[in-house]
């Protein structure tokens, strides 16, 4: 890592801000720790050395390609590979439209932010631009000679118009001529007509057209409209199922665009623009309208990468890169198709040989055969593990409550509830119809998700649901639904709390857990959550539910520190700790003086993780890995050893500055002893053997799959939690088939 002025300056800011929030400064955490046979003097160490950290963006790229990997991986269904080319090929869009865009911006404001690996954005960029190259030759590769040859073995052919038949080309000319033609517009560019600003995504056709008349040659664009589908289906074959690229149909018949002249040669491009929104929420007048103009204006932003045709002319890529201002790391040449992406639909082809046995998530057990959620909820806590437990117990509950004459409130927060139908959003609108007290929290400011929760909020509006849009300045990211009912005792108030969405197509692809409970601390606290979300709250003190901004940091590392401070060989501390991402320097500093404690450190980070695993002296207790498979995993929970008195978390944060800072989250305590069984018994030690779908993370950066040796085979993590959850769901149906035959 560079050690430069910038470096050392953003060092000793760091410490400094540390110092004013509170943080202790490593050599007062490691003097009093007991070291075993090392004294703490040997281990002192600046814990604010940048080489103790990983780039943020360089490790979010590590992480895209383990999902590439995937696809890369011959023992993984053919559509499923598909399915990780256009999952891979999508992640790396959003990091340029938002923290390459972010990187660029600080150059170009002149106010660079070092991150603690003290990467500088100009080095930043320069890396990210080597290692994306490389990234996208790998998907072209593995589609050219993977995919495309895999599916014309199974007789799906997608064809380029040297290798169609006359009637297929015959067919292709007519579809262009009735149903692409008239949707198109021919851009020219020469001094009378500058360059167009082309749409954010945008697959465009860069054509080089002589005049026939003056011999000269000229420029134009046609971009290939996103309206229209990018496979093209051909009927005219007799077997099998043929498609073709609109963008190859356009310039197979771009003639038609520029009569009199002649089109000789094509090339795609593409570009990607800068698409975070900039709302200063505390000076809009209207939030709602606000985003919506934000939304619009996303299609527009400055352009952070252009991709080529690899064939282009140089002449013709310069004049591209002068139009759009770019620099040369901007630029990426492509072998293959752009956005592989739009091939998604090809991985829900009806080849059941190609992709992974279906799964159907189970209903949860607790709910068999009662007719009244409330009471089964009353008998215990009910944990759910999504998606092998099916999402819809979470529905049922909102559904149920928005219908019951007992409940006299629901309140809901709705970060991303989808596009399309959703029970539940339909179930909220419903209770309050049904006069119910009806509070739901939309968070506008979901990233890319703006204009469903624009829908949703109208929707709801007009329905009578009392709709919150966000607190000035911070994004509301927490999961959390409570009804509260009248009982024979009184009012009762019962709580959903979950790490994931209330997104029910979401659900059936991402790992989360979830909770459904009356606890009564429980129900207080939440309810508190909401009256700090609507109104005026000074609350600090929360125990059961611990939020962020408010005190989610401080007790985080309060907990780390309890670990360090309390470990003996007697009463070993330990943390497990399962999330998306690990980024914040404060909880990994924090994390560097438990491992020199002695503390056992298990993480288990998805994606993002910052923290360097297995430095002698720093962090030699500490395991890091990452797990990926046919489901995202997206379920956070945090154990700390507490001396032998496990202490469990679920929550909707990561470790991430933002979420810490900057977002409304929650962590809940898991006091239920069957839930908490489920969690350290039968779930978080199948995350910790050695799974296929596994990968470790080394101290220098690298991750390693473990070795697959014959008669220990590594656990196929995912595909155990499906079976047992399918096991458990015939045992009990088994049981029932008893208990109806003993009826009868």
């Amino acid at each position: 890592m560079p050690d430069n002025t910038t470096t050392n300056i953003h060092h000793l800011y760091a410490k400094a801000q540390d110092a004013a929030a509170g943080e202790v400064r490593p050599e007062e955490a490691i003097s009093p720790v007991k070291m075993g046979d090392r004294s703490a003097r040997e281990v002192i160490t600046d814990l604010y050395d940048p080489k103790l950290y990983f780039n943020r963006e360089l490790s979010w790229l590590d992480f895209n390609w383990r999902v590439l990997h995937e696809a890369l991986d011959p023992a993984v269904p053919l559509l499923e590979r598909l399915k990780f080319l256009a999952i891979t090929s999508s992640n790396l869009d959003e990091f340029f439209m938002i923290r390459v865009a972010g990187l660029q911006e600080q150059l170009a404001l002149g106010v660079p932010d070092v991150p603690p690996d003290g990467l500088s954005p100009d080095e930043a960029l320069d890396e990210i631009h080597d290692e994306v190259a490389r990234m996208m030759k790998a998907i072209s590769d593995c589609y050219v000679n993977d995919v495309i040859p895999g599916l014309e073995k199974e007789a799906v052919h997608i064809r380029s118009y040297e290798d169609m038949d006359d009637a297929a080309r015959a067919w292709c000319e007519q579809y262009f001529y009735d149903d692409v033609f008239p949707v198109l517009t021919p851009l020219a560019i020469d001094p009378g007509h500058p360059f167009p600003h082309l749409l954010n995504r945008s697959l465009n056709l860069l054509m080089t057209i002589t005049d026939s008349v003056t011999n000269e040659d000229r420029i134009a664009v046609v971009q290939v409209p996103p309206i229209l589908p990018r496979l093209v289906s051909i009927p005219t074959y007799r077997r099998g199922t043929h498609y073709a690229l609109l963008g190859e149909i356009i310039a197979a018949n771009a003639d038609a665009l520029f009569p009199g002249l002649q089109v000789r040669d094509w090339y795609r491009f593409r570009v990607t623009r800068n698409a975070d929104l900039e709302i200063a929420d505390d000076e809009a007048s209207d939030l709602l309208k606000t985003i919506e103009e934000q939304v619009r204006r996303r299609r527009w932003g400055a352009v952070v990468r252009l991709e080529i045709d690899h064939r282009m002319p140089k002449k013709q890529r310069k004049a591209l890169m002068r139009a759009m201002h770019l620099a040369d790391r901007d630029l990426y040449n492509i072998e293959g198709p752009m956005n592989i992406a739009d091939f998604m639909e090809l991985s829900r082809l009806n080849k059941k040989t190609l992709r992974d046995k279906p799964f159907v998530p189970r209903p949860v057990a607790q709910l068999r055969g009662d007719a009244d959620i409330f009471n089964a909820i009353k008998r215990g806590d009910i944990f759910l593990h999504h998606p092998y437990d099916s999402f819809g117990a979470v529905a049922d509950f909102i559904e149920t409550a928005a219908d019951d004459p007992k409940v006299l409130a629901i309140k809901q927060t709705l970060y991303r509830a989808g596009g399309g139908e959703s029970t539940i959003v339909k179930a909220l609108a419903r209770a309050a119809e049904n006069g119910k007290q009806v509070t739901a929290f939309v968070e506008l400011k979901a990233r890319f998700d703006e204009e469903n929760n624009i829908l949703w909020a109208r929707a709801l509006e007009r329905a009578g649901v009392h709709v919150v849009y966000g607190i000035i300045g911070l994004k509301t990211h927490c999961k959390v639904a409570i009804v509260v009912r009248r009982e024979k005792k009184g009012l009762r108030t019962y709580a959903h709390i979950g790490t994931g969405n209330y997104n029910e197509t979401t659900a059936k692809l991402y790992t989360d857990f979830g909770m459904l409970t009356c606890r009564e601390e429980i129900g207080y606290e939440a309810s508190a959550l909401f009256n700090y979300l609507t109104g005026y709250s000074h609350q600090t003190e929360w125990n059961q539910i611990i939020v962020a901004p408010i005190s989610m940091r401080q007790k985080l590392l309060a907990l780390i520190q309890r670990e360090a401070t309390e470990h003996t060989p007697e009463r070993p501390g330990r943390i497990v700790a399962k999330m998306n991402a690990l980024v914040d320097a404060q909880i990994i500093r924090a994390l560097y003086r438990a491992s020199q404690a002695g503390v056992s450190i298990e993480l288990i980070v998805r994606g993002i993780c910052c923290l360097r695993p297995g430095l002698p002296g720093i962090s030699d207790t500490i395991r890091v890995r990452s797990v990926l498979g046919r489901f995202l995993e997206h379920s956070r929970v945090f154990v700390f050893g507490n001396g032998g008195k496990d202490e469990v978390y679920i929550s909707s944060a990561d470790w991430m500055p933002r979420n810490l800072n900057r977002r409304v989250e929650i962590m809940a305590l898991v006091e239920d002893r069957a839930v908490k069984n489920r969690i350290l018994n039968d779930i978080l030690p199948v995350f910790l053997q050695d799974g296929i779908d596994a990968y470790e993370l080394q101290s220098d950066g690298s991750y390693t799959r473990p070795a697959r040796q014959d008669g220990n085979a590594p656990v196929d993590i995912m595909t155990h939690f499906i079976r047992s959850t399918e096991s458990a769901y015939r045992a009990l149906k088994e049981r029932d088939d008893d208990d109806d035959k003993d009826e009868g």
